[in-house]
């Protein structure tokens, strides 16, 4: 996305000094709770004065095509791929549609894409491969489903190739519920599908081969990211969040489960892991995000708190990461040291915010200023597109700045671990519906 002309949006607004109470607990410093919208002192009467050479976070646009809820995105290159109840998948690029395909059934719930492979997850339990025709870039065929029919076939006729599921026998190659997750592993040989079916599955790309089905949790499996030396963290409905170790044993992968992270009450809704692979951050249905740090043996990091209803997605870049909400917003964190800072909330979506996709925005970067432009996908069937600075000032830096400053003790957003998880009460269900 190079050409946008860029301007100014609601994506951010910041109290003045003036509402910061100096007692306020950290988790009051949430980007929820310090917006303007949420005040009821009737208003500040200090005008709003940015420096004109800060970085600022701005929309760039929206993309609209009533025919659907999006569902899940996909970036690669220029291309943005999105999906929908509607069954489509459309193809976006320069804020301008370029292609489209359908599939037979199923809302399609994930996007991945490996190379010169598409692969989509969809309600109906399926995983479908898409490829580009050769000729004609803006045509797409179907290549293939997951599992193949060959192996489907080859399976079916071996008695151990059957597992119950739900008083019923099926191939345990197949998913029986909805796939809600695709991931790649490092080395973007395998992928991952979680699925309501509570299982997880590990493919391989080259062959599109089902090397392993994991039974993973005691109720949808909401999320699953891989991250650097075989890990992989599962999310669940059943509110835990485990660690798996990839193992490769002669001819034949692994997984072998290493930890259990979180236990709780409400549902753990998204799982991501930065780019560095040192933290992964988990999205609840209570509106949290707790995050652990990978290199200290998964120590308990924090709580991230900004958003009054569920978290529904999770995406990390650089320094950032962004969480969207059943709340309509997008919290924008960035971490420094141990803490997180919130240093913005993108507003403008009228529905639950589904998905998340985040891309290097290499031509607005530059020396000590790097952009991202991040996409986000709403229930209110528009698909938003913003740019995001990685060294703007966070929320509290943008308050000071205010005429007649007053300086209080700093605190962070992040709320520092006690060694509890701080879950919520309610008992989410499966992250298809906010």
């Amino acid at each position: 996305m190079k050409s946008f002309s860029y301007r100014n949006s609601s994506a951010s607004s910041f109290p003045s000094p003036a509402r910061l109470d100096p007692n306020r607990m950290s988790c009051e410093g949430s980007p929820m709770t310090m917006s303007p919208w949420n005040q009821t002192d009737g208003g500040s009467n200090f005008p709003w004065s940015f420096e004109e050479n800060l970085p600022q976070n701005v929309l760039i646009g929206s993309l609209v095509r009533e025919e659907g809820h999006i569902y899940s995105l996909a970036t690669t290159k220029d291309l943005l791929y999105t999906g929908s109840d509607s069954k489509n998948i459309r193809v976006w690029k320069n804020l301008k549609e370029f292609s489209g395909f359908k599939s037979s059934s199923g809302l399609v719930k994930t996007i991945i894409i490996a190379g010169e492979k598409i692969f989509t997850g969809h309600q109906d339990g399926k995983i479908r491969v898409w490829k580009v025709t050769p000729k004609n870039p803006t045509i797409y065929k179907r290549s293939g489903t997951l599992p193949t029919l060959k192996e489907i076939l080859k399976s079916s006729i071996r008695p151990s190739a059957y597992v119950q599921v739900r008083n019923r026998s099926a191939l345990w190659i197949k998913h029986s519920d909805a796939i809600s997750c695709l991931t790649l592993s490092e080395d973007r040989t395998l992928m991952y599908s979680a699925s309501w079916d509570r299982t997880f599955k590990v493919w391989r790309i080259s062959d599109s081969k089902c090397l392993e089905s994991i039974n993973a949790h005691d109720d949808a499996v909401n999320s699953v990211v891989a991250s650097l030396e075989g890990m992989v963290f599962t999310g669940s409905a059943d509110g835990t969040v485990k660690v798996w170790k990839r193992e490769q044993q002669g001819k034949t992968t692994k997984h072998s489960p290493v930890q259990t992270l979180l236990k709780q009450e409400s549902a753990v809704t998204t799982l991501a892991v930065n780019t560095s692979g040192s933290v992964v951050y988990c999205g609840s249905s209570d509106g949290m995000v707790n995050y652990w740090e990978c290199e200290k043996l998964f120590s308990h990091g924090g709580v991230l708190k900004g958003h009054k209803l569920a978290v529904l997605c999770l995406a990390a870049a650089g320094n950032l990461v962004f969480s969207g909400s059943a709340d309509k917003t997008i919290c924008v964190w960035r971490r420094d040291g141990k803490l997180h800072a919130s240093i913005s909330v993108l507003t403008g979506h009228t529905g639950p915010v589904k998905c998340l996709a985040v891309e290097e925005d290499h031509e607005k970067s530059k020396d000590g200023d790097q952009r991202w432009v991040v996409y986000s996908g709403s229930l209110d069937k528009s698909v938003k597109v913003w740019s995001v600075a990685e060294m703007a000032p966070d929320m509290y830096q943008m308050a000071m700045m205010q005429p007649r400053q007053q300086h209080f003790g700093s605190d962070a957003d992040s709320l520092p671990s006690d060694g509890s998880s701080r879950a919520g009460k309610n008992r989410g269900g499966k992250s298809s519906d906010p």
